[in-house]
């Protein structure tokens, strides 16, 4: 018995870490809500709370925005945003609040502590507190986690809830100040902390994280065992070093925060915008490059491919199954969509980090093709008429043609379109032999599906197995 409970005790389920997690976010939630209440008063809890919501829809539907090319699952998702805003914060807290009290009482200089604190303890604290979501979705999650685009949804999640609940804290302490003063609402520091924080800078928290998202995103497509570990380690002391340095900019003279957000802030933002639109218009095109290869091979029909290629024809083929077959049709589609782009993604991925990075190839490829296969009748139409609409197709080009009478890209010379009937017969010539030897013939059943080597792809009984064109060569 204890031998049958040593690898469920040694590995936990997935249902036992969700409740773990579940069981850790709930309670930092409810301690770190009660902790800023404490500080900021029951008034200056709603003030700052509700003024804090502001920024958050906007920047989540932006980090969003970046991920739909391959969209991550919403309760993941939602856990980073957790666990920003109250694991991380309840740690940042505690432990910036523990460390200036220690440096005071050393130094008997409780002015120098706050700055000191500000400038060497807040920033490393924060930022590791931040980057344990991206290190548990990076372990647990491998499969979600498939490129810099992954990393940087994840750390503008994580980071997104964090500042979440230092501005409440901030703007609570902040509409406390200006009750005691009583000072008007354009003089009042509310009214200036909301402008620096909401206004100015409220994707500070989001930049500084998402240079260690990056680190992370780098590292999932890395061969090399060393890159792994050191890019992660790399892009997390990247972040603690730009927000010490915002954080020390009031250190540089009356004007040193402006000259700071001006001359630093704003290019690394612009830098950043435009990382992330490249980063989606490569998944994009690594997204059409190799879905082709399916298409040719009739797992999708070659009208799909450059719609699923395309954001707003995937909008609109689900907006289209959503109009002719309800919301059930238009989730299909959704899922459909999802599927597509996570298997193009994991073939792209298996060809550019070799054999040992995607050892379970052939069983994720076989899972996600089943999942398309069950939705094709509701998502293949829905997919044709947008890539139709969207007039990403020619004129002459018709939708609903078998993928074997429309055109496809020719292959290049050292690749070989294997044709089905000539793999029987050589098949059946080589049992011949082989029986001739006395060797046992093979099972084709068992025969290996790589990214590397002409692929079976798994499906239903009455489908003819097929061969996935170029998949011999390394693009």
């Amino acid at each position: 018995m204890f031998r049958a409970l040593r690898p469920v005790l040694a590995r936990p389920s997935a249902t036992v870490r969700t409740c773990v997690l579940l069981v850790l976010l709930a309670a930092t939630g409810i301690a770190i809500l009660e902790l800023v209440r404490e500080q900021t008063g029951t008034p200056g809890f709603f003030v700052g709370l509700g003024l804090a919501l502001l920024p958050v829809a906007p920047l989540m539907a932006a980090f969003r925005w970046l991920g739909r090319a391959a969209p991550a699952p919403w309760p993941q998702l939602l856990f980073c945003f957790g666990w920003g805003a109250c694991t991380a914060a309840l740690i940042a807290i505690l432990a910036n609040n523990f460390a200036t009290e220690w440096i005071a009482a050393a130094t008997a200089d409780p002015s120098g502590a706050d700055h000191l604190g500000s400038i060497a303890i807040a920033p490393v604290v924060e930022e590791s507190a931040k980057a344990a979501a991206l290190l548990l979705v990076f372990v647990f999650r491998r499969r979600h986690f498939t490129g810099p685009a992954d990393g940087f949804v994840v750390a503008g999640f994580t980071a997104t809830g964090f500042a979440f609940t230092e501005n409440i804290l901030y703007l609570g302490n902040a509409f406390v100040q200006d009750l005691a003063d009583g000072t008007g609402v354009l003089d009042s520091v509310t009214a200036a902390t909301f402008f620096v924080r909401i206004v100015l800078s409220p994707f500070a928290h989001p930049l500084f994280t998402v240079l260690t998202g990056l680190g992370f995103g780098a590292a999932a497509v890395s061969a090399r065992r060393s890159r792994r570990v050191g890019l992660p380690l790399a892009g997390l002391a990247l972040a603690m070093g730009m927000h010490a340095l915002w954080n020390g900019s009031s250190q540089f003279g009356d004007d040193g925060f402006y000259v700071m957000y001006v001359c630093v802030m704003v290019p690394l933002f612009g830098l950043l915008v435009w990382l992330a639109v490249r980063i989606r218009h490569r998944r994009l095109r690594a997204v059409a490059g190799e879905l082709a290869l399916y298409a040719a091979a009739g797992w999708l029909t070659p009208a799909e491919v450059p719609a699923l290629a395309s954001m707003p024809a995937r909008s609109l083929a689900r907006a289209l199954a959503r109009r002719s077959g309800g919301r059930a049709a238009g989730r299909a589609v959704a899922r459909y969509e999802a599927d597509a782009a996570a298997l193009a993604l994991l073939r792209n991925r298996a060809r550019r980090g070799g054999a040992l990075r995607e050892a379970d190839f052939a069983g994720q490829e076989r899972e996600l093709l089943h999942r398309l296969w069950e939705r094709r009748a509701t998502a293949g139409p829905a997919l044709a008429r947008a890539a139709v609409m969207e007039e990403l197709l020619p004129p002459w080009f018709d939708p609903l043609a078998p993928a074997s009478a429309a055109e496809v890209p020719p292959p290049r010379r050292e690749e070989r379109w294997a044709d089905p009937r000539e793999d029987r017969r050589k098949g059946r010539r080589e049992g011949r032999r082989q029986e001739a030897r006395g060797a046992r013939r093979p099972d084709p059943s068992l025969r290996r599906s790589d990214p590397w080597t002409p692929a079976t792809p798994a499906g239903p009984s009455s489908i003819r197995p097929c061969v996935l064109p170029g998949g011999d060569g390394v693009r």
